[in-house]
């Protein structure tokens, strides 16, 4: 048996969860492998909307084990709200969900951190959800991190203790105003992790492998997207992990050659949140329409996307960099409407033209070479098989099939799970 990944290829925000939901049925097991709660997984279906920020997609279905691998950071306050609001759906976690000792804990002072650093930017900010992630990996670079096994320790306070302390210290050397009351702060993360404690810790790399040779089913569940990956996102706009492929190997425990299917989540257009370069976005009615029918708010920061056509050459390069096997076009529904779509094919880069993603694609150095293609005015919301699909939709998915040379499966054509067509 091997592992198949599931990634986005954009800058976070392609509907993962979606996905995810939709797919578990097909497998045992769900595995998110980085990120933190900065990630906003959203899932719609029965008429109710839920949005999942460190618990696996795969958590509302009945037979799936849920496991949170090595390579992510639990904020344990974040985490227990997830776990409460699960409570309604009569969803018996304890048994579904399990936890990896190596992953690593965000503490509050960490948040405090991440708040006091994008402070003392000014105008340089980086764009960050300010949920401590940052400062969570920066320490476990660092080799000064807490894990989850520590909870398991009888000296588990005084380490935190320490650790918090230091934080304060570098706290004060940014020299800016952040009001807290740590000592609240605290009662809430120690009770926090009190709930934690209640589950069940696992060796996730021995649980997985041998899961493998017992022939079940795994699906490695990424967060945010490509373009923001520590190494080869539009660095120094990115998140603080590996969010491709390779991060999988490492923030699970699983050999390369364990690897399966890659599926490749994409828009049918592109957003983004924050702060980084962007070069096909959009300051028109057309980037308001997008906005406004797709609804591109951030599920978990409410942060405004940024919205833009549909970038051909960094989606390439993701394509290339994740070994992509299959790919799933969402959102489709929300370029209903557009008369003429445009699709960049190609940068103007230093007076050169290319089909590469440079060092640099900041304004100044990238201008986008559109390709024009004629829109569709169906409402795809109502659609439910492929072959109902308008031909100009056809044609816009065999254009990028064709340049990508990766089939598209899925399109999605609204947010529901039942909204989702095979192809």
């Amino acid at each position: 048996m091997a592992v198949d990944l599931l990634l986005g290829l954009q800058w976070g925000d392609e509907g993962k969860g979606k996905i995810v939901d939709v797919l578990t049925k097909d497998y045992d097991i769900i595995a998110r492998f980085q990120g933190g709660p900065n990630a906003g997984h959203t899932l719609e279906f029965d008429g109710i909307k839920h949005v999942l920020r460190t618990i696996p997609s795969g958590i509302f279905h009945e037979n799936s084990i849920n496991v949170i691998g090595n390579g992510v950071v639990i904020d344990p306050v974040v985490f227990v709200k997830e776990l409460e609001g699960l409570h309604q759906f009569g969803i018996d976690y304890k048994k579904k969900l399990i936890l990896s000792r190596k992953a690593h804990l965000i503490l509050p002072t960490h948040r405090l951190l991440d708040a006091a650093s994008e402070a003392s930017k000014g105008k340089a900010k980086i764009g960050s959800t300010l949920k401590g992630i940052g400062p969570t990996y920066m320490d476990k670079t660092g080799r000064n991190g807490l894990r989850i096994g520590d909870l398991e320790l009888d000296d588990f306070k005084e380490r935190y203790r320490a650790l918090a302390d230091k934080h304060e210290a570098m706290i004060n050397f940014y020299n800016v105003d952040v009001q807290y009351d740590l000592e609240e702060l605290e009662k809430e993360f120690f009770e926090s992790v009190a709930t934690l404690k209640e589950l069940t810790f696992i060796d996730s790399e021995e649980f997985l492998n041998q899961s493998l040779k017992n022939n079940k089913t795994i699906l490695a569940e990424g967060a945010q997207g490509s373009l923001l990956d520590i190494d080869f996102g539009t660095y120094p706009f990115v998140t603080s992990s590996n969010t491709t492929a390779a991060g999988a190997c490492t923030g699970l425990g699983v050999a390369p050659n364990k690897i399966g299917e890659v599926f490749g989540i994409f828009k049918a257009y592109t957003t983004r949140v924050g702060s980084g370069p962007f070069p096909t976005e959009l300051f028109d009615g057309d980037g308001e329409k997008m906005a406004k029918i797709g609804n591109e708010f951030g599920a978990v920061t409410g942060r405004p996307r940024r919205c833009g056509w549909l970038d051909l050459v960094a989606l390439k390069y993701a394509v290339q960099v994740n070994g992509v096997t299959q790919l799933m076009m969402m959102k489709a529904d929300v370029l209903s409407g557009f008369k003429t779509l445009k699709i960049c094919t190609a940068y103007k880069y230093k007076g050169e033209t290319i089909q590469h993603l440079p060092y640099n694609i900041e304004e100044e150095n990238v201008t986008p070479v559109y390709t024009e293609i004629k829109g569709w005015d169906k409402d795809l919301t109502q659609l439910d098989a492929a072959g109902q699909f308008p031909k100009a939709l056809n044609d816009y998915i065999e254009f990028l099939e064709k340049e990508l040379n990766v089939p598209i499966k899925i399109v999605s054509v609204g947010p529901d799970r039942t909204q989702t067509i095979h192809r």
